[in-house]
């Protein structure tokens, strides 16, 4: 959810000039890979290998039309460089290589632009499906977009559910959010049960900092997942307390409420609630009777 938030922040604090999906080829293997582009020249995207499913997070720049993405293992060390020369947003074929940290290995990169994601009233879209960047260990998500002529902004209509390695589709959840960025999708373990579970970002506020998501939780017996009623603002799920954290500011963050809630018969159940007013004085929170 903190990666959600921050290309959330990246958009609304620097222009993106444009997000974009990709597929083609790195090497003889089919991948698609997603980007997002921003007026500073820093370039979000992370691609996956469709043999195997698992989306690779990359950061990059753009500069004098050279497009350098730095690709790291799960420890955080780099392991790869993508280069993609003579690059332009518009265009509709881009060639590159991937290059080894130690350069002993090679591999040509050619793709071709399946779509923009553009925002403003003039455009709009159907029924794209986006792959997300966040994956279980068995199954992959990609999220459908639909934007209509005269919205500044487009929405998400529902969210696919596949399985790795055989792109068999299991599932199809109908959703109405918001669509803040083209990446929305977190895991996590949210009734605490040891199942990967997934939400999907369907609003933020601008003005402070809460968020509100919908939570899916993995059904114990199949492949498929059922959309819970859990509902709260800023939500964190802490695994070792088996507790979840909600934070509702308002008041352009003078107030605050905090909730904490027990997941029992995976329904979010209240524990405590605490109000909390910024004391100028004091330089403080200080709490108040919740209203």
């Amino acid at each position: 959810m903190r990666l959600l938030l921050y290309i959330f922040l990246m958009l609304t604090s620097i222009e993106a000039k444009c997000q974009s999906s990709y597929s083609g080829y790195l090497n003889k293997n089919p991948i698609t890979l997603i980007m997002y582009h921003y007026n500073d020249g820093n370039t979000y995207a992370y691609y996956t290998d469709n043999n195997f499913d698992t989306p690779i997070k990359i950061t990059g720049n753009l500069k004098n039309e050279t497009l350098t993405f730095l690709e790291k293992d799960i420890k955080g060390k780099n392991i790869a460089t993508l280069i993609f020369d003579k690059f332009k947003e518009s265009r509709q074929k881009i060639e590159g290589k991937w290059i080894s940290i130690d350069s002993t290995k090679t591999y040509e990169i050619s793709l071709k632009k399946d779509f923009d994601i553009n925002y403003g009233s003039d455009f709009e879209w159907t029924s794209r499906e986006v792959l997300q960047s966040n994956s279980t260990r068995n199954h992959y998500f990609k999220t459908i977009i639909d934007k209509k002529k005269g919205l500044a902004h487009g929405s998400i209509t529902g969210v696919k559910i596949f399985e790795k390695k055989t792109d068999q589709l299991l599932q199809t959840i109908e959703l109405d959010c918001q669509l803040l960025a083209i990446d929305n999708v977190a895991i996590g373990d949210y009734n605490f049960n040891g199942l990967e579970d997934f939400s999907v970002l369907a609003s933020i506020s601008v003005h402070v900092s809460n968020t509100s998501s919908i939570y899916m939780l993995k059904e114990s017996n199949s492949n498929k997942y059922t959309v819970s009623g859990f509902k709260g603002t800023s939500l964190e799920f802490d695994s070792n307390l088996k507790l979840v954290f909600g934070k509702d500011e308002c008041c352009e963050g003078r107030n605050e409420i905090h909730t904490t809630y027990k997941i029992i018969n995976n329904q979010m159940v209240m524990i405590e609630e605490k109000c909390l007013k910024y004391d100028y004085e004091n330089a403080k929170f200080i709490e108040i009777t919740c209203k």
